[in-house]
């Protein structure tokens, strides 16, 4: 386990992006994941602007775990399906370009029913996706929790390519329903990051909800043993959606996290 780096998604933060490296860099992280929007937008940013936050990064002691890469709709959506395939073989580009090589995306849920016209333009769309993330040296991960891990997992292992995975994210899994242990252990090879994101189920007082990490239903330790079953050697990006202090919940998560992996 102590081979799993520990890093966070900056707009867990909820700071101005200076300011969320420089407070990233005051946890001692070693990694950083971030969206590719805003001023960190494929067209928006120049190479200038590209050497510049790499300079950002170094200056703080950090590396990009991943690029996100926010859509208003999924891939299995056909309105304006060029442009948002053309914004995301930019974001693969631009991973390259900034290091991690690697771009998580909420693509959309996946279904065992082949007849789903969804999921033919899901297997269309992700098929031209690989193409240039092979072509450009980036990997597009697919983010869990709209379907058992098992299906996503047979889904993937019809495309011939290097350049699908799946960024686990057991929070997502449990509170649609899912077991993310199972999941870990079903998409095995195809995980190539984590994100670290705690959830509590729903039961007839309460409606299920993410929470703090460790506070949540699920056993990180539990967790953290899948990982290494299938020997993941990826990072663990602790990720906070809402809350009121959720800079003080994930630095409270970084401490966490090192407990477990020392």
């Amino acid at each position: 386990m102590n081979r799993l780096k520990i890093g966070i998604r900056l707009e867990s933060l909820g700071l101005p992006l200076r300011r969320a490296l420089a407070e990233a860099g005051r946890l001692g992280v070693p990694g950083v994941q971030v969206d590719a929007v805003g001023d960190l937008a494929p067209n928006t940013l120049s190479d200038t602007g590209r050497r510049e936050f790499r300079h950002l990064l170094r200056a703080h002691n950090l590396e990009l775990t991943a690029l996100g890469c926010p859509l208003r709709r999924g891939l299995d959506s056909t309105e304006n399906q060029q442009p948002r395939l053309e914004h995301v073989q930019k974001v693969l580009s631009l991973s390259f370009d900034l290091g991690p090589r690697l771009v998580i995306v909420q693509a959309g849920a996946v279904t065992d029913d082949s007849n789903n016209p969804r999921l033919h333009v899901l297997r269309e769309s992700l098929q031209a996706l690989a193409h240039h993330g092979d072509r450009v040296g980036a990997t597009l991960a697919l983010e869990t929790g709209l379907e058992d891990g098992a299906v996503l997992a047979a889904f993937l292992d019809r495309f011939d390519t290097g350049a699908l995975g799946v960024n686990l994210d057991p929070a997502n899994l449990l509170l649609h329903g899912f077991d993310p242990y199972s999941a870990v252990q079903a998409l095995g090879r195809r995980s190539v990051h984590s994100h670290a994101k705690d959830a509590r189920q729903s039961s007839a007082s309460r409606a299920a909800q993410e929470v703090p990490l460790g506070h949540g239903d699920i056993d990180w330790m539990k967790y953290l043993a899948t990982l290494e079953e299938v020997e993941y050697r990826g990072w663990l990006t602790i990720e906070r959606e809402t809350g009121e202090n959720r800079l003080a919940d994930v630095a409270a998560g970084v401490s966490f996290l090192r407990r477990l992996i020392s």
